[in-house]
C-alpha cells in the first residue's frame, strides 16, 4: 500500500480526489487537509461521503508535518499556494500538484498571467501527449494540467505534431461548468446568475490558461514561438463538464480525422467518436475520459475539433490519479471510472 495525503480536501477537486481514493485498491489515505474547514468532519464538508466509513474523518490542518508523513501528496490548492508548501516536504515525497504553480516553463508567461515569483516547472502530466507518459513514470514531482488546456491539447496537439494545422491561428471557444471556478462563493456563481443563462468571461486573451494551452500544443512538436491561441471561455449553467470547440487552418495534404484517430487508437481514456456522433459532457460525467470529434470546414479551410471532459475528472482529480498511478508503476486506470453517469 502507498500512503496518501490530500491538501485542499475541502474543495471540489479535493472532494473528487477523495472519491477516487476511496475506490483505489492500493492507496491508503492517512490525511485529508483543509484550511478554513480544518476540524470539521468529511461528511459535513462533502455530504456524498455520508454512507462511507470516511464520514467521520476529521479534516486536518494543512501543514508540512501532517502531509510529510505520506508517501504521496496531492496538492489541490489555489494557484500560488503549492510552491511554498512543497518546499517544506521531504525530498523523497511524491507530489502531484493540481494547481498552476509548476505548469508553465516560461517565467515571463507566469508573471504576465499569474503574477508573483515563478516557482519553476515540473513534468507536465498530460500522459496522452507524445513522450509524456514515460516522463511522468520517471518523475517524483508532476504538474497536473489545467482543465481547459487538457481539453484543448487533446484536440489539437496531434494535428500540431503532424504539421497539419497553422498553429499561429488557433481559435478556441470553450464552456465550463461552475465547479471550474472553485468552491469560493461569488455573485457571478449564484444560482440566480447562472441558471438559464450563459456568459463569457476573461475575454480578449487574458485567461490564465492561454499560455498553458500554447505550451502544451508546442510540446507536441511545434515551435513554441509559432503557437497562438485566441481563447474565449464561457460559463455554462451546469455543475461540471467542459466542451471545447477548437479550430485552426488546415495545411494542404493532411487528413485531420485520420491523424486524430491514429493518435488515440490505443488510448483508453480518449475516445474519437464515430461518424455522425458528437461529444456531450454528460457522457464523460464522473470519469477520467475525453471524447473527441473532428470536422473540416471546406469553405473556411479550417478543421474543428470538439472535445469534452469532466473538468473535475480528466481536468483535475482523475488525471491526478492517472499520473500518480504512472509514477508508482501501476496500471494508469487503477481506481478510475471509465463509464460516464447518464442521463
Amino acid at each position: 500500500m502507498t500512503t496518501v495525503a490530500v491538501a485542499g480536501a475541502s474543495g471540489y477537486a479535493g472532494g473528487e480526489l477523495l472519491r477516487y481514493l476511496a475506490q483505489h485498491p492500493t492507496f491508503d489515505l492517512i490525511a485529508a487537509c483543509a484550511a478554513g474547514r480544518a476540524g470539521e468532519a468529511l461528511g459535513t464538508v462533502h455530504p456524498q461521503f455520508s454512507a462511507t466509513p470516511w464520514v467521520d474523518l476529521i479534516l486536518d490542518e494543512t501543514t508540512p508535518s501532517v502531509l510529510g508523513q505520506a508517501d504521496l501528496v496531492f496538492a489541490a490548492l489555489p494557484h500560488g499556494e503549492s510552491a511554498a508548501l512543497v518546499e517544506q516536504l521531504p525530498a523523497e515525497t511524491l507530489v502531484v500538484d493540481l494547481g498552476a504553480d509548476f505548469r508553465l516553463v516560461s517565467s515571463d508567461a507566469w508573471t504576465a498571467f499569474y503574477g508573483g515569483a515563478h516557482a519553476g516547472s515540473w513534468t507536465y502530466g498530460l500522459a496522452e501527449l507524445p513522450g509524456v507518459r514515460s516522463q511522468v513514470a520517471a518523475s517524483t514531482r508532476v504538474a497536473n494540467p489545467g482543465c481547459y488546456p487538457t481539453a484543448v491539447a487533446l484536440a489539437l496537439a496531434p494535428l500540431a505534431h503532424a504539421a497539419a494545422i497553422d498553429s499561429t491561428a488557433i481559435v478556441v471557444v470553450a464552456a465550463s461548468g461552475t465547479s471550474g471556478a472553485g468552491r469560493k462563493p461569488s455573485d457571478s456563481l449564484l444560482a440566480t446568475s447562472v441558471m438559464g443563462s450563459m456568459s463569457a468571461y476573461k475575454v480578449g486573451g487574458i485567461h490564465q490558461h492561454t499560455p498553458e494551452m500554447e505550451q502544451s500544443i508546442a510540446a507536441a512538436g511545434e515551435d513554441p514561438s509559432a503557437v497562438r491561441v485566441s481563447f474565449t471561455p464561457l460559463l455554462a449553467p451546469m455543475p461540471r463538464g467542459i466542451v471545447a470547440t477548437c479550430s485552426a487552418p488546415v495545411r494542404p495534404g493532411h487528413d485531420p480525422g485520420a491523424i486524430i484517430r491514429a493518435a488515440y487508437a490505443d488510448e483508453q481514456f480518449v475516445t474519437v467518436l464515430g461518424e455522425g456522433q458528437w461529444p456531450t459532457t454528460g457522457a464523460v460525467l464522473g470519469t477520467n475520459g475525453a471524447q473527441l470529434q473532428v470536422a473540416v470546414d471546406e469553405h473556411a479551410g479550417r478543421v474543428i475539433v470538439v472535445s469534452v471532459i469532466d473538468n473535475l475528472g480528466k481536468g483535475a482529480a482523475g488525471q491526478a490519479i492517472q499520473n500518480a498511478n504512472l509514477m508508482l508503476g501501476l496500471d494508469e486506470a487503477c481506481g478510475l471510472d471509465l463509464i460516464g453517469i447518464a442521463p
